[in-house]
């Protein structure tokens, strides 16, 4: 075998050998891509099973239930009013869906409030756009006289009044009243539509942790999860009253 007949029989193995790992390479990248379609989709029908389940679960609950918000800090139990219809069932769908979970406090002021609900801050990437997201919808204002920002108050927050002169709240993001002296001023402006039963100490807690510039914890403070508090939890219908009409007329029947 000449030489040069050598070299060109390795240049040409070098190139199969290239178009071969190509083609793999290429391979790899296409069941990467279907996999993961596969996990979103797998994700999207998951999501919409919850949403399904919370509306279902919605309508049967008491007029003014207790959620229980569990965080890396503590626990707070919230109260929603029946007379903010709009805002009670929002933070319901939300809740009942998983929405919530995972989300932080992403905006804490002692002596005055703090924040969460932003979907964005469970991206680590979208810190700069923290208290900029939301579900995708506002909620129409429900602003009533005898709702204060007392002490434990839970609100929903919104874009100002130059941006948004009807009031409309955020989709998703509230605020707890921690110093209802300082939150006086936001009476009539903003919508209250629950209130702290249980936690009160748990607003104190997370509103004296350290912040950056920004207001945001230097320490994450984690909403792990909200969920119905046992005592709201819909008692399961009660199908022994039917069974006497059932036999009866199963008897009438013979």
């Amino acid at each position: 075998m000449t030489h040069g007949l050598f070299k060109s029989l390795c240049a040409a193995a070098v190139v199969c050998i290239a178009a071969g790992c190509g083609s793999n390479a290429k391979k790899a990248e296409a069941e990467k891509a279907a996999e993961q379609a596969r996990l979103d989709s797998l994700k999207q029908a998951e999501m919409i099973q919850k949403q399904k389940d919370a509306e279902e679960m919605i309508g049967k609950l008491e007029a003014e239930p207790v959620f229980v918000i569990t965080t890396n800090l503590g626990i707070i139990k919230v109260k929603l009013y029946k007379n903010t219809p709009k805002h009670r069932e929002n933070f319901e769908k939300l809740a009942l869906s998983g929405f919530y979970d995972g989300l932080l406090f992403h905006r804490v002021i002692n002596g005055f409030m703090i924040q969460g609900g932003d979907p964005y801050t469970k991206d680590t990437s979208m810190v700069a756009k923290y208290g900029q997201g939301g579900p995708g919808y506002t909620v129409p204002a429900e602003i009533l006289p005898e709702y204060r920002h007392k002490k434990g108050a839970l609100a929903a927050a919104r874009r100002g009044d130059a941006a948004n002169p009807a009031r409309e709240s955020s989709g998703s993001q509230f605020y707890l009243v921690q110093d209802e002296n300082a939150c006086a001023q936001l009476d009539g402006a903003y919508t209250v539509f629950g209130e702290t039963v249980d936690g009160l100490n748990v607003i104190d807690k997370i509103a004296q942790v350290a912040t950056d510039q920004r207001d945001r914890p230097v320490s994450d403070v984690r909403i792990i999860s909200v969920k119905l508090d046992p005592s709201s939890i819909p008692a399961p219908a009660d199908t022994t009253a039917a069974a006497p009409a059932e036999k009866a007329a199963e008897e009438a029947g013979k």
